[in-house]
C-alpha cells in the first residue's frame, strides 16, 4: 500500500521539491497552494490537487477531506508556506505580524488538529515543517519569520513529546539560502558552502525525516544551510 502525503505550499520552489521527491519514492501526494498553477503542477508531476490557503481554516479542512476520500489515509504532513511578510521591525505593521502568526503557527495547528486523530487511527505518522535557518540565528532581513520560527520550535517539541507514545513525529527543517531564490552576493559570501542549497536537497532531507529511517527522530530542528548557522 502507498503511503500518502500532503504537501502545501507546493506550486514552487521546495514545496514543489519535497512533492516531487515523495512521488519519486511511491508516494501518493496532494498539494494545495493559493494560485490556479497549482492544478498544472499536479498534471505536471503526477499529483492530486486543490487551491486554497494555508491561513483559511476551511481550505485546511477541504484538504484533509480531499486526501481521505481519495485514498483513505494519510501518513505525512509537509507544512511549507509561502510568502511571509519582511522588512525592518518598525516597517512592518500589526497586520503584518498577525499575518505571519498565521502563516507559521496558526496553519499548522490546523493541520495538526485535523490529521492528529487521523494518525492515532492508523498507528502513526509524521510532519515536516519548513522553518529557517534564522529561526536561531535571528537574521535582521526576515523579523517576522524568525521570531515566529523560533516559537514554531518549542510548539513542535510540546506536540513531539505530547504524540510520541502514539508513534507520531513532527519536526523542522532549518533551510538556509536555497535556489529557488536569486543569488546575493552579500548572503553567499556568509554561507561556508560557497553556494546556494539546492531545493531537493531540503526536499531529500524532508523525505528522509517522514520516513522510518528517522523512526527515533522527532520534535528536532535540522539544519540545512550549508554552515551558515554559526551556533553549536
Amino acid at each position: 500500500m502507498s503511503k500518502v502525503a500532503i504537501v502545501t505550499a507546493a506550486s514552487m520552489g521546495m514545496g514543489k521539491a519535497c512533492a516531487i521527491e515523495l512521488i519519486n519514492s511511491g508516494y501518493k501526494v496532494i498539494i494545495m497552494s493559493r494560485g490556479e498553477e497549482i492544478l498544472n503542477v499536479a498534471k505536471e508531476i503526477g499529483a492530486d490537487a486543490m487551491q486554497g490557503s494555508i491561513t483559511c481554516k476551511e481550505d485546511i479542512v477541504s484538504l484533509v477531506k480531499l486526501a481521505m476520500n481519495q485514498y483513505g489515509r494519510i501518513d505525512a504532513v509537509v507544512n511549507n508556506a509561502g510568502y511571509i511578510p519582511k522588512g525592518d521591525f518598525f516597517e512592518l505593521s500589526d497586520e503584518n505580524w498577525h499575518e505571519g502568526l498565521d502563516i507559521v503557527i496558526g496553519s499548522v495547528n490546523t493541520m495538526l488538529k485535523l490529521v492528529t486523530p487521523i494518525f492515532q487511527s492508523q498507528g502513526g505518522g509524521s510532519v515536516v515543517n519548513i522553518s529557517t535557518y534564522a529561526a536561531y540565528e535571528p537574521s535582521p532581513v526576515f523579523p517576522i519569520s524568525a521570531c515566529l520560527r523560533a516559537a514554531l520550535g518549542s510548539y513542535i517539541k510540546l506536540y513531539a513529546d505530547k504524540y510520541a507514545k502514539d508513534n507520531i513525529r513532527i519536526n523542522n527543517v532549518l533551510p538556509g539560502f536555497v535556489d529557488s531564490k536569486p543569488v546575493n552576493e552579500k548572503f553567499l559570501k556568509d554561507i561556508p558552502m560557497g553556494r546556494y542549497g539546492k531545493v531537493e536537497e531540503i526536499a531529500k532531507t524532508v523525505r528522509f525525516l517522514l520516513s522510518e529511517d528517522a523512526s527515533y527522530t522527532t520534535g528536532q530542528n535540522i539544519r540545512v544551510d550549508g554552515g551558515i548557522t554559526r551556533s553549536v
